[in-house]
């Protein structure tokens, strides 16, 4: 499966457009629409900048493909668009190992729809870039709860 124009519009809506790199709540380097690394992987650096919109739509929807990949590849079961769009989000957004080592995939891959979607909410932390201490962040709260909507929709 391939993210729908809706996926890609989602994902942009939480990640926002930024040309000029920035640390994102994480502290993590962030250019774009959320990217952590260009075309050729490497990673983003203080001082870097996109030229414009165009070129941040290009290099998110280039480097879409190894979450698209991830999705496909790690999930066993049947998906609909939308459930498959909110998995893509959320594997963009926590990246492919954080999908991999998931209770949310072990539910999902033994086909409980139910309990895996409620496994969206437990993502809801980033590391306090200052004390390392997990701590709850508003915006993935929304986020996640977002993507779990959109998975329950048909």
């Amino acid at each position: 499966m391939k993210l729908s124009e809706n996926g890609f519009r989602i994902i942009k809506n939480f990640e926002g457009l930024r040309l000029d790199a920035y640390r994102d709540v994480a502290a993590v380097w962030t250019i774009g629409y959320g990217s952590t690394r260009y075309h050729d992987g490497k990673q983003v650096k203080p001082g870097d900048k996109l030229a414009s919109e165009v070129q941040a739509d290009a290099l998110f929807r280039n480097t879409m493909g190894q979450y698209e990949n991830a999705v496909n590849r790690f999930v066993k079961v049947p998906l609909t668009q939308n459930q498959f769009d909110a998995l893509v989000s959320f594997t963009y957004n926590e990246g492919t190992g954080a999908l991999e080592e998931s209770t949310l995939l072990v539910k999902l891959n033994e086909k409980n729809y139910t309990e895996a979607v409620a496994h969206f909410l437990a993502w809801d932390k980033i590391a306090d870039p200052k004390t390392g201490k997990k701590v709850v962040c508003d915006t993935l709260v929304a986020r996640r709860k977002e993507e779990s909507k959109l998975f329950l929709m048909a």
